[in-house]
């Protein structure tokens, strides 16, 4: 069974900082790309920033580029994302993702999904 476990989320003022974490279980979390997304109340669900499998290469929304930050620790089966200068605009719920193609599948997986809100 596959389990994706975000955590890390909450309330902060703007400005400040918050770490969000994903757990994978039941796959071989190497070999999956991840991602993290974001969804606000009313709007579609957003990639914000996603890392490759083996963690070679990032990329980012440019609605967070030069404030979070992905990371991975495929020891851990663990995908991190660092949010700093947190805005208002910042948020939403914020899910994790993994996501590979081979030859035989598309497997995609989703967390359940942690609260971010800025406010003052």
């Amino acid at each position: 069974q596959v389990q994706l476990v975000e955590s890390g989320g909450g309330l902060v003022q703007p400005g400040g900082s918050l770490r969000l974490s994903c757990v994978a279980s039941g796959i071989t979390f190497s070999t999956y790309n991840m991602k993290w997304y974001r969804q606000a109340p009313g709007e579609e669900r957003v990639l914000v920033a996603r890392i490759a499998s083996f963690g070679s290469s990032t990329n980012y929304a440019d609605s967070v580029m030069g404030r979070f930050t992905i990371s991975r620790d495929n020891a851990k089966n663990t995908v991190y994302l660092q949010m700093n200068s947190l805005k208002p605009e910042d948020t939403a719920v914020y899910y994790c993702n993994a996501g590979r193609t081979t030859l035989s599948s598309i497997d995609d997986y989703w967390g359940q999904g942690t609260q971010v809100t800025v406010s003052s």
